[in-house]
């Protein structure tokens, strides 16, 4: 058998080079390192147990000390990959969280407290000091008033990817005029409110890209399997509107970094089908909650605001992410149709909008009595005569029109063409009264069935009610 020799002939130059590049090789891949969104000054979620993970060389052992007093040994596994848990206590720092393996690895700064996920498309990513011919009602003060080192911030970059990424860019930082201004209007807003009530660090997550549909933050399991509708785009070139792009890239790098729960801001990429948003948005919020193997955390959101003029869709998704409300498990919705803005589409009422999500933390999961969460919500009705009589949750002292008239109100018979009708608070605001002359025998009430309104029914803490309708779901949706 022939064989045949090369013989490579380096100079010595070459030789000590090519030994250099060797080493370093590898060292690199010898080299201790732990996922990027852990790093100086995050804010671990506290009174729990935190995933941790990162990279080393295969069975290498790996000691993770929390100063605190939490310390933990797991290996790598064949391929260098490295995962466990570390027990966290009661809220406070700072501390010192050190990572030892090949090398040790030592990050500062770091505070225990309450870490929220915030997403979305360009109403939560809009900074609190607005955009190009945008502006946020009270961005000044609030900036200014924004130094504290027990909010922090960590953005995710705009990323799109075709495949799930493992990681992300980023770094953790202190709440201050530079860094708010900067920082998401809305997650700002709810990250003030519950430290100021709760008085513990606050870590808020913002990972959101404007004009973005519900798809482009779903998986492709479910994108494949339930929505098989998308699945042609998956073919095409990827970008911040194609189905998977944005999870792949800019939440399963984020995954499982332990949370507390997730607020969103987000429907008007979805305008064109209220009926698959109503399915799809829910699918969404069970995909993040099956990866995060977290149980069914908290995931609060915002209804569309008022904006345009009878913009096709609009209502539609409003009553699509009612569903969501009513019927996903530990849900709840902030309801702004009392702040929208009929010509823009990012209404500069943010600090408003930020704090109505916190009021649903606050009551829901931080067990802050005293106060409402939530707007009316309908609840029941009863046809009397030429009138139908409606009932509310969610108003505990009542409902009001906050002096203003009740208008917005239509009813409709058994044709289901429905006309504009009168309303009236009676019993002391514990029903509303509606009615049309042009309905003697009345069937269904729908309230604010526009794409730009003005609230006018409220619970006595000045929640709006959501849009409405009496129709079962089915109706609601039909084309």
């Amino acid at each position: 058998m022939n064989r045949t020799i090369v013989t490579l002939n380096f100079s010595p130059i070459k030789k000590l080079l090519f030994i250099a590049l060797f080493l370093f090789t590898i060292f690199c891949q010898s080299q201790t390192k732990i996922a990027p969104i852990f790093n100086d000054h995050m804010v671990l979620q506290c009174n729990t147990e935190v995933q941790i993970w990162g990279k080393d060389s295969p069975k290498t052992t790996i000691e993770i000390t929390g100063s605190w007093g939490a310390k933990i040994n797991t290996k790598t596994d064949k391929n260098g990959k490295w995962k466990t848990t570390l027990k966290t206590k009661k809220a406070g720092g700072p501390y010192t969280l050190t990572v030892k393996g090949t090398e040790t690895i030592i990050l500062k700064n770091i505070l225990l407290g309450e870490v929220w996920l915030c997403g979305g498309q360009s109403n939560m990513a809009m900074a609190l000091k607005g955009g190009p011919g945008q502006h946020i009602e009270g961005s000044n003060k609030a900036i200014l008033k924004s130094k504290n080192s027990n909010i922090r911030f960590f953005t995710v970059p705009d990323t799109v990817s075709s495949t799930p990424l493992d990681n992300c860019k980023g770094t953790w930082k202190l709440s201050n005029p530079e860094t708010s201004a900067n920082f998401s209007a809305v997650a700002y807003s709810f990250g003030k409110m519950l430290h100021e009530h709760l008085n513990v660090p606050i870590g808020l997550i913002s990972s959101n890209v404007g004009g973005t549909p519900a798809q482009a933050w779903t998986s492709k399991e479910i994108i494949t399997s339930e929505f098989p509708e998308f699945t042609k785009d998956l073919k095409k070139e990827y970008n911040t509107k194609t189905a998977t792009s944005l999870y792949n890239g800019m939440i399963n790098p984020l995954i499982p970094f332990t949370i507390k729960g997730t607020i969103w801001y987000q429907g008007e990429g979805n305008r064109w089908n209220p009926e698959q948003y109503s399915r799809l948005f829910p699918a969404m919020i069970k995909n993040w909650r099956d990866k995060w193997k977290q149980g069914d955390f908290p995931f609060y959101f915002v209804q569309l605001a008022p904006f345009g003029n009878n913009i096709d869709g609009w209502v539609g998704i409003q009553l699509a992410q009612l569903k969501t409300m009513l019927t996903v498990p530990n849900t709840g919705m902030a309801v702004i149709n009392d702040i929208g803005y009929k010509t823009r589409i990012h209404p500069p009422k943010k600090i408003q909008v930020g704090e109505r999500l916190a009021y649903w933390a606050l009551a829901k999961d931080y067990n802050v009595t005293g106060i409402v969460h939530s707007g009316p919500v309908y609840k029941s009705m009863k046809i009397e005569a030429s009138k139908i009589v409606l009932q509310f949750k969610e108003a505990p002292l009542g409902i009001t029109s906050l002096g203003k008239p009740l208008n917005n109100f239509e009813v409709a018979g058994e044709d289901g063409i429905f006309y504009s009708a009168e309303a009236k608070i009676i019993e002391k605001g514990k029903k509303l009264e509606v009615w049309s002359d042009s309905v003697i025998n009345p069937k269904n009430v729908r309230y604010a069935w526009k794409s730009y309104v003005e609230g006018s029914l409220f619970n006595t803490a000045g929640l709006p009610a959501s849009a409405f309708s009496t129709q079962n779901w089915e109706e609601v949706f039909k084309k």
